[in-house]
């Protein structure tokens, strides 16, 4: 049987404040329905993803959960709590801040790139923890030109401060001199920067690249975001 809920807790489920202010967005006819106005905040509706609504004359469509990619840019901290530079849940529409999206994995604030939010706890674990094993590739750019013997060294794998172990990429491609493509497996800290650290070089930009099979889109720009699709689910945890 198909699961209802009458619309007032479906848009406080969906981000747009406490029951009460959408109970008053509601009936100040500022909620419209599959294209209807509704103003009666107890009209239950089917929770599928064929319920569209507005919202103030802003469309959203129900989900259950949330699932995005952004392009992160320079200079946002990927936290609610920042302290120098501006979050980048700002980027964000509220209701989707509201509703609890969360960065799955951290980039730094000068690292740029592919970063994925979501609210639902189950995903966001398999897309991060290391148990996982879900592959991330970044573009590394190196202050000073790099080797094949570097590259060797990366494969290999390099001996971090405060690291028992070494710690070895997945691929290496060296692009230009200084440009290199870095698959880690991996979630550490500063990893990226401390592997390149570790054999005397030092990164200057950083960007990634892809997740799993997902890769970020040539056409989103820096600072902008979207939906996963169902094949980005899929590519994003093969």
């Amino acid at each position: 049987m198909a699961k209802t809920l009458d619309l007032e807790r479906i848009l406080h489920r969906q981000g747009f404040g406490t029951r009460k202010m959408c109970r008053i967005l509601i009936v100040n006819d500022e909620v419209t329905v599959n294209g209807e106005p509704c103003d009666d905040p107890d009209a239950k509706f089917v929770l599928d993803d064929t319920l569209q609504f507005t919202v103030q004359g802003t469309a959203w469509q129900y989900r259950e959960h949330s699932y995005l990619m952004m392009h992160k840019p320079a200079h946002y901290e990927c936290t609610h709590k920042t302290q120098f530079h501006p979050t980048l849940y700002t980027l964000l529409p509220s209701p989707l801040v509201e509703r609890g999206v969360q960065c799955i994995g951290r980039l730094d604030e000068d690292t740029t790139g592919l970063i994925l939010l979501s609210d639902d706890g189950q995903f966001i674990h398999k897309v991060s923890s290391p148990k996982h094993h879900v592959p991330k590739v970044y573009e590394v750019t190196c202050k000073h030109p790099l080797s094949a013997a570097d590259i060797d060294h990366l494969l290999a794998g390099v001996k971090l401060i405060d690291e028992e172990e070494t710690i070895a990429a997945l691929a290496a491609t060296l692009l230009t001199e200084t440009v290199l493509h870095l698959t880690l497996a991996e979630g550490k800290y500063h990893q990226v920067k401390r592997m390149v650290a570790a054999m005397g070089n030092r990164v200057t930009a950083l960007k990634r690249i892809k997740i799993g099979q997902l890769s970020l889109p040539d056409t989103l720009a820096a600072g902008e975001w979207r939906w996963l699709t169902a094949e980005d689910l899929i590519a994003v945890q093969s």
